[in-house]
């Protein structure tokens, strides 16, 4: 799975010095994935573990009559948590992968979050949703990472897409802002994906001529509120349902059998 991470070549926007603190915070963004993935894989088994207790406790005390299928329902109940974990690992890689190569977004989880636009540009954020980058995926390096150029735009915090245009505004300093929440904005830009061009504007009062001339209303929002409308698509909600649902139906099934032995176990008994 592709991962990504803001690279700054191009001296407008930093220097080498700026590039290694980017690349070795790619490097922290991979170790913080790696993490995140051990830290649920972990915690989601001590809660199957609690989970299985309680279910074989349950069912041992539901079915009565001694025997192989008793034996059998208890064990089931046991392994039906663990089961459940292993197919929402399966789950998660099967989503991660469809949706970095299909739909070219982020797999939900980490502290890189990328999502492409109509227009064939894309948004990316790292660790932070204060700001992010502006950039064409067609003009990137492979390996994943981002380099400035004059159709990539580093320290967004406004904008707006418009059909082909991009307006926004930034921060020239972010990367010295990471972590502060910052609101702190000293240019503005209108990038034109058509022609891999962006104008820089000083003042808001120029952006909002530059936008009139295009025949654009200027009206910049949040950078994560614009980012948030393209990141999530059908095919979230589905692999939600497919999530949500294959549990639920394995439950039912548990209960279902719990129930079928403890009424064929009653009959026993009877006679």
């Amino acid at each position: 799975m592709a991962m990504r991470a803001a690279i700054i070549t191009n001296g407008k926007f930093g220097d080498s010095g700026l590039k290694t603190l980017e690349q070795r915070r790619y490097t922290v963004f991979v170790m913080g994935l790696a993490f995140v993935l051990l830290f649920w894989a972990v915690g989601l088994t001590i809660a199957a573990a609690i989970a299985a207790t309680i279910l074989g406790i349950i069912t041992h005390k539901l079915i009565r009559n001694p025997g192989i299928k008793r034996k059998r329902t208890v064990a089931t109940a046991v392994m039906f948590p663990f089961i459940c974990i292993v197919f929402a690992g399966a789950w998660f890689v099967a989503y991660a992968i469809i949706n970095d190569t299909v739909f070219q977004r982020d797999p939900g989880l980490g502290d890189s979050w990328y999502t492409p636009l109509p227009n064939g540009y894309a948004l990316m954020m790292i660790d932070t949703t204060d700001q992010g980058t502006v950039y064409n995926p067609k003009t990137q390096p492979l390996g994943g990472g981002v380099v400035g150029g004059d159709d990539a735009v580093f320290g967004v915090r406004e904008l707006q897409v418009s059909g082909d245009l991009i307006f926004g505004a930034r921060d020239s300093g972010y990367f010295g802002r990471i972590g502060q929440e910052s609101t702190t904005v000293d240019s503005y830009f209108e990038l034109n994906t058509k022609t891999g061009h962006h104008t820089e504007y000083s003042s808001l009062a120029e952006l909002q001529h530059g936008a009139a001339a295009q025949g654009d209303q200027l009206n910049l929002q949040p950078f994560a509120d614009v980012f948030g409308r393209y990141r999530t698509t059908w095919f979230d909600y589905t692999s939600g349902v497919i999530l949500l649902v294959f549990p639920l139906v394995g439950f039912c099934l548990l209960v279902r059998m719990i129930w079928r032995t403890r009424r064929e176990g009653s009959v026993v008994s009877a006679v």
